[in-house]
């Protein structure tokens, strides 16, 4: 019998997952203990030397046994039954000397039993379905038996998506524990630059992972949300992009921007990552494409912040409906504008004329307008004729080392 994953963290991330799903298995194991007329009915589970019973249903309050209950496989009917020592369908156990051996059957006391092992599509054992009376019942019969093995498959597929889930989850959280703990994300800085004049205003930093499997940093961040860990890469990011970026702030009036999810603002650490920092030359970058669901916990949590200096950006407006929402709750002291609003921008009437549109509502609650994914150089012409405070992009230079920085400062 091939043994199922023993991981610790496996199991706690298995045993979440399928708390919800034996909320469903309940009710398939109390169908069948009512309509076989038995006592008590319960799934377990095999893991090492011992079962673990993963649900009960019982005909009154006083159960034998509860979920969460441990007994050794060499104890009970689960073991011997999967193993062929014991029949699967016994009516009366007074009539089996091999069934009447077991302490439980005066115990409890048993006087029938049906078990059926979960075989899941692998061909693993995953435990076993079982159920049985306090007296005997003689006429369980082979139908009944099949009606168990018939609900045992169907509990078997479910853990089995079930436990899918869960190497599927518990891989995310080992890949995002690497990184947490190995010397990812690395940062580089692309830089900012005035316009019309090509000065340097400052940076944003950009994480990179170097560590399979290769995908955008936006699917390492989404993934470690996903996971609960989100928080955690975003201050191990962020604290490496303020760590890095210290020799730009000695040679110059330069700003970093910072991407931080509303999550990560909500939890307040990042007062204490900010506190070395000059912190009227940070500003934090809030995505148009982060779902915000309580702006006024958000801009709560970004008052004792800008109350030290720290600029506020909205970035990506124009790529989706959510840009207005966010400037209007949010108020920010920038507003990005984003690539697939400025690329072509010199060949676009609709874009300049959106373009314009938010610049000129930016002048009117003196906001700074960034624009983004600038690739050439009458983009460059057309967002200065527009009146855009700043602009980045390929054109303008690549995100790349400090020392690339340096030598423009």
């Amino acid at each position: 019998m091939a043994a199922l994953p023993q991981s610790d963290r496996f199991l706690a991330t298995s045993d979440s997952l399928l708390a919800a799903a034996f909320q469903g298995i309940e009710r398939a194991i109390r169908c069948v203990r009512i309509h076989l007329g038995m006592d008590v009915a319960f799934v377990s589970e095999f893991r090492d030397d011992h079962r673990v019973f993963r649900n009960v249903d019982a005909d009154d309050a006083q159960a034998p046994i509860n979920p969460g209950d441990r007994l050794s496989l060499q104890e009970g009917y689960c073991q011997q039954i999967v193993d062929g020592r014991l029949p699967e369908l016994i009516p009366n156990t007074a009539l089996l000397p091999e069934a009447m051996r077991i302490p439980a059957t005066q115990a409890l006391p048993i006087g029938s039993h049906l078990s059926v092992p979960l075989r899941l599509p692998d061909g693993r054992i995953y435990g076993t379905f079982c159920c049985f009376s306090y007296a005997a019942k003689t006429s369980l019969n082979e139908r009944d038996l099949h009606i168990m093995k018939a609900f045992a498959e169907l509990i078997a597929h479910q853990i089995s998506v079930d436990l899918d889930s869960a190497r599927l989850r518990f891989d995310k959280v080992e890949r995002i524990m690497a990184v947490l703990t190995g010397p990812e994300p690395s940062i580089v800085y692309q830089p900012v630059l005035f316009l019309p004049d090509m000065t340097l205003a400052g940076a944003e930093a950009l994480s990179r992972f170097h560590v399979l499997p290769k995908r955008s940093p936006d699917q390492w961040f989404a993934e470690a949300e996903e996971v609960g860990l989100g928080v955690e890469l975003e201050r191990k990011a962020i604290d490496a992009a303020l760590a890095g970026y210290r020799p730009m702030w000695q040679a110059g009036p330069y700003y970093l921007g910072i991407n931080s999810s509303p999550h990560t603002i909500r939890t307040g650490g990042l007062l204490d990552a900010l506190a070395g920092c000059p912190q009227d030359r940070v500003v934090l970058e809030i995505t148009e494409h982060e779902h915000i669901d309580d702006y006024d916990g958000l801009v709560r949590a970004l008052a004792p912040l800008r109350a030290r200096g720290v600029r506020v950006a909205i970035d990506d407006a124009g790529s989706g409906y959510a840009s207005m929402r966010h400037i209007l709750n949010i108020r920010p002291d920038i507003i990005k504008l984003d690539i697939s609003l400025t690329s072509a921008i010199d060949h676009d009437p609709m874009k300049r004329a959106l373009a314009h549109a938010l610049i000129a509502f930016g002048q009117q609650i003196d906001c700074k307008i960034v624009a983004e994914g600038v690739e050439t150089e009458t983009e460059r012409q057309t967002l200065c004729e527009l009146g855009v405070h700043a602009a980045q992009g390929y054109h303008l230079g690549r995100p790349g080392e400090l020392r690339d920085m340096l030598r423009r400062s």
